[in-house]
């Protein structure tokens, strides 16, 4: 990283007094969150390679399961109503078309395609 300016360690909300502060710690915590994902996509890739038939990897069930508890988990930490439950249903949507993907193509099935997001 030659050259890079480089920015100033994330400090806590509490404690920022610039909107520089402010910035490195948003990008730290968008750095984490796209980690995350990465992570949970891998998961995906799992469930795709360990699940019997195609038609298993969706599970409505389980989806609403996986929003319902994030949404819980989202009002005991103070956020916005309805605003986990937007960003988990895109989420998991993505993460059924990503898993759909990887099950067709661990199999070489004609039949790989990826579900369009809706947002």
């Amino acid at each position: 990283m030659t050259g890079a300016l480089k920015s100033p360690a994330p400090v806590a909300a509490e404690a920022c007094t610039s909107m520089t502060e402010v910035r490195a710690g948003v990008d730290a915590i968008d750095s984490a969150l796209v980690a995350l994902l990465a992570e949970r996509m891998r998961f995906m890739d799992a469930a795709a390679r360990i699940k019997p038939h195609r038609s298993a990897v969706r599970d409505e069930a389980r989806k609403a399961q996986v929003i319902t508890q994030a949404a819980a988990q989202a009002a005991a930490a103070g956020l916005p109503a309805g605003l986990v439950e937007t960003l988990w249903e895109l989420l998991v949507e993505a993460s059924i078309a990503h898993e759909l993907a990887r099950f067709d193509a661990l199999r070489g099935s004609n039949s790989a395609r990826e579900v369009p997001l809706q947002g």
